[in-house]
């Protein structure tokens, strides 16, 4: 089942599916849809998605599902892609994933679609596809690349061997390392963190960064100056825009809108 609370901006999604915390289709087109609403819902700010259990953050595909069922890639696996996250292209609000143990296949590529990983000591990510006559398209082949370097990328996955979370973080995959006890504080701490800045800077971060990932830097200073992106051009003519400035001279928290 999925879990979800939402609570000052915050929304938490916790997939619990013992044993695994695998994913069959059903349950990447329900988390598909609790990501396509934080999408669109204002008050929800942050998202920070993890596993139920203290062993397996998720074990990916569900085979079991695979095989019983003859669940295939071709399947619909609802809006967002694989666990309604891994192709989610336009989102401008940060999604951490709190990883609480192994993510393996589809797991590791769900934490490679979020922008903020915070892993337990005992966490490892792993590739397994070749082992079981499969690719790792969710994610694996077109973003692990872009995450560590390129020969890196290609041993995880020709290989499947398993790295471990100090190895993730040596190579800036995983942002922190907690004990098990800390993960989901330290993620709402950072969350919460996120949630106090302001709703259209933080939009425009993420708007601007997307969008500028493969352009030459040249290229994309003038794509910023050029009014190509439009949370940003929003954020310039807003009232938190005024609001921050004001709010410092003042010495005060600011109030902000959204506008």
């Amino acid at each position: 089942m999925i879990k979800t609370s939402d609570s000052d901006g915050i929304l938490e999604v916790c997939v619990d599916r013992p044993k695994a915390n695998a994913i069959d289709a059903e349950t990447s087109r329900e988390l598909g849809e609790i990501f396509a609403n934080f999408r669109e819902t204002a008050s929800q700010r942050v998202a920070i998605l993890t596993g139920g259990g203290d062993k397996i953050f998720s074990a990916g595909w569900d085979l079991k599902a695979a095989a019983e069922s003859g669940e295939s890639e071709q399947d619909d696996y609802g809006v967002g892609g694989f666990a309604g996250i891994t192709e989610v292209f336009d989102l401008d609000k940060p999604v951490i994933a709190a990883v609480n143990g192994v993510a393996i296949g589809g797991g590791f590529e769900i934490a490679l679609a979020c922008d903020i990983v915070v892993a337990v000591e005992t966490a490892g990510f792993a590739l397994p596809e070749t082992s079981v006559g499969v690719v790792a398209d969710a994610g694996g082949v077109q973003t692990l690349q872009r995450k560590v370097p390129k020969n890196v990328a290609l041993d995880l996955l020709l290989t499947g061997r398993r790295m471990t979370a100090e190895e993730a973080k040596h190579w800036g995959f995983v942002n922190y390392i907690t004990t098990a006890e800390e993960l989901m504080p330290k993620a709402r701490e950072i969350a919460k963190v996120i949630v106090n800045g302001a709703p259209l800077s933080v939009g425009a971060i993420m708007e601007i960064t997307r969008e500028t990932e493969t352009m030459p830097l040249e290229e994309a200073f003038k794509a910023v100056r050029g009014g190509k992106f439009e949370v940003y051009e929003k954020m310039l003519v807003s009232e938190d825009h005024l609001e921050g400035p004001r709010a410092f001279v003042e010495k005060r928290k600011p109030v902000w809108k959204g506008c």
